[in-house]
């Protein structure tokens, strides 16, 4: 008898029918991470809020690390990649517009961002730990989607250069410091808020930028705060419906800083043209794109000729906001890979009480941790720059960690995924997002090679700056024997840097592990700083993850690092 021919309302036609009707239930799956608070499920982020001087913050980044949990706030994220940004260079009638469109979702985490002064906050209510806590909300926001904090950083970035031209401050710098956001293609002198953008590199020289070639002709008077014309061009300008941007041109004295904005004063578009966006591997969400300048106007910020230590002041903060936004992938990895395992379960038990995959979580913690702790210690010396230790301090300390940071994120990135096993693979799944964002940061802003060479600059130029980075290491000193003997032979190593580009990686692959080992041992859990001496210190013969040494204890270091959701 076939199915056909069973008779209606008989128990096997009923058999039948549920039978061919259900194939399986779903079970021994993850709810989604989803719906939980960011800041409160984040043990170590906590401890370094209060510990580097933002405790006065705790309610506010409760509040905001609620917000960023949400399911909608996450679901912004997947919308603005899954709907990259389409440019135009016309509108209908054949007017020059060069508008980027951008899907509402971005414009949403834009939003976001500067209403909670992401952009602003450290110079509008600067104080003891406004770095620290301004760095915190960075760090949960980037975890929602990574791209868009770009022109949310250039902007925070910008001041401590246009501070250096005064009348270009006072133009410029209460529109920057707005927190609201509006992202219409109009003159700045329609807008109440604005925010600012960078254009460096250049085709032939990239992190050369001595080597530009966009020139700088005077309108008028000559000299700071005066009138130019550039013309040029410029290989990668991030972020391009920016409402101004530092630009780097040469003049008749060397190359120059200049703030050159979208629109002349005349309500005019100025003559500078996206030529298309950069079809990017990652961070795609936000635009970037190459430009030529034919007699775009602009005003000289700093001295003339100075234009790279003009410059450096906003790169020296992007920079910094790199290491905050290679801490956040890494600490999402986390959250998303202990998350699953919490859940999941194979061979008999859940994947966070199996051995193999402890040692793995455990070690993906520890790197977390590590880079949030290093990070949130330059936050608070960034919020100390009137005393002279710590702006030494942080000057060394801002090329290492970039360099070390951002450089270990993407293979964190991909064990993480690894843990998640196929499912972290899917496009409807974090973890594809925040691999291809994984490399961004090493990039951007100054490859590896060049970190290294900044540091080795810092140690010629202030030779200072090692003492102070050693004073701070060597808090730690005597009360772990690995750390003791690691630090020593550190220290013994630098006392000839004849040959420090050719052994530069080396050396600052260390001087970040010390630092990291020194806060954590000081500060973090027991069990964390144990295994991270005993990992990166001692026993470095393992390059994967998942290589910590037996007597560690990888349950304590998860637990700490699991947020409880489900």
């Amino acid at each position: 008898m076939t199915a056909r021919q069973l008779k209606p309302g008989s128990n096997t036609q009923k058999y039948e029918d549920r039978y061919l009707a259900v194939t399986h239930d779903v079970f021994n799956q993850p709810p989604a991470l989803q719906d939980y608070n960011l800041f409160e499920q984040d043990q170590a982020l906590r401890e370094a809020t209060v510990r580097e001087g933002a405790a006065h913050a705790a309610s506010d980044l409760q509040a905001f690390g609620a917000l960023a949990g949400a399911a909608d706030t996450i679901d912004l994220g997947f919308r603005a990649n899954n709907n990259k940004p389409v440019f135009n260079t016309h509108d209908r009638f054949g007017h020059r517009i060069d508008e980027v469109d951008f899907h509402p979702s971005y414009h949403e985490l834009m939003r976001i961002a500067m209403e909670n002064g992401l952009h602003s906050s450290p110079w509008t209510h600067p104080g003891q730990g406004a770095h620290v806590a301004r760095a915190a909300r960075y760090y949960m926001h980037s975890q929602v989607e990574a791209a868009h904090c770009c022109p949310v950083t250039m902007t925070f970035a910008a001041i401590p250069s246009i501070r250096k031209q005064a009348n270009l401050a006072a133009d410029w710098e209460q529109k920057i410091l707005a927190n609201q956001y509006d992202p219409r293609n109009l003159p700045d002198s329609d807008k109440t808020s604005v925010t600012i953008g960078m254009a460096m590199t250049e085709k032939q020289g990239g992190s050369d930028v001595r080597a530009n070639s966009t020139r700088a002709y005077p309108v008028g008077n000559e000299g700071p705060g005066e009138a130019y014309e550039l013309v040029g061009h410029k290989w990668f300008v991030s972020a391009p419906m920016c409402d101004a941007f530092l630009v780097l041109a040469q003049t008749a004295n060397g190359l120059s800083c200049f703030l050159m904005p979208r629109w002349r004063p005349d309500g005019s578009k100025n003559p500078w043209q996206v030529q298309r966006l950069k079809n990017k591997m990652g961070n795609v969400a936000n635009a970037s794109s190459e430009a030529e300048l034919r007699g775009a106007l602009a005003w000289m910020v700093g001295e003339e000729g100075r234009g790279v230590p003009t410059i450096i002041e906003m790169v020296a903060m992007t920079r910094f906001d790199c290491m905050i936004g290679s801490s956040a992938g890494m600490r999402q990895a986390v959250a998303q890979a202990t998350h699953h395992c919490r859940h999941r379960s194979a061979f008999g038990n859940r994947l966070i009480e199996q051995p193999l995959m402890q040692n793995v979580l455990a070690d993906l913690a520890l790197e977390s941790e590590a880079a949030l702790a290093y990070t949130m210690r330059v936050a608070r010396a960034l919020d100390n720059q009137d005393d002279e230790r710590e702006r030494l301090f942080t000057r060394l300390a801002t090329p290492v960690g970039k360099y070390w940071i951002c450089k270990r994120t993407p293979n964190h990135a991909y064990e993480a995924m690894e843990c998640i096993g196929g499912s972290g693979v899917m496009e409807d799944c974090i973890m594809p997002r925040l691999f291809r964002e994984s490399p961004v940061n090493a990039i951007w802003e100054g490859s590896g090679n060049v970190q290294c060479l900044d540091t080795l600059r810092a140690l010629q130029k202030e030779p200072e700056t090692l003492d102070a980075f050693f004073r701070e290491t060597a808090e730690a000193r005597g009360t772990d024997r690995r750390f003791d003997q690691f630090l020593t032979q550190l220290q013994d190593d630098f006392a000839d840097i004849s040959d420090f580009q050719y052994r530069a990686r080396n050396l600052v692959d260390r001087m970040a592990l010390a630092l990291q080992a020194s806060l954590l041992i000081r500060h973090s859990d027991k069990a964390v700083a144990d295994a991270f001496c005993a990992s990166r210190l001692e026993n470095t013969g393992g390059q994967n993850y998942g290589n910590l040494p037996s007597g560690t204890d990888p349950a304590a270091i998860i637990k700490r690092a699991t947020p409880v959701v489900g």
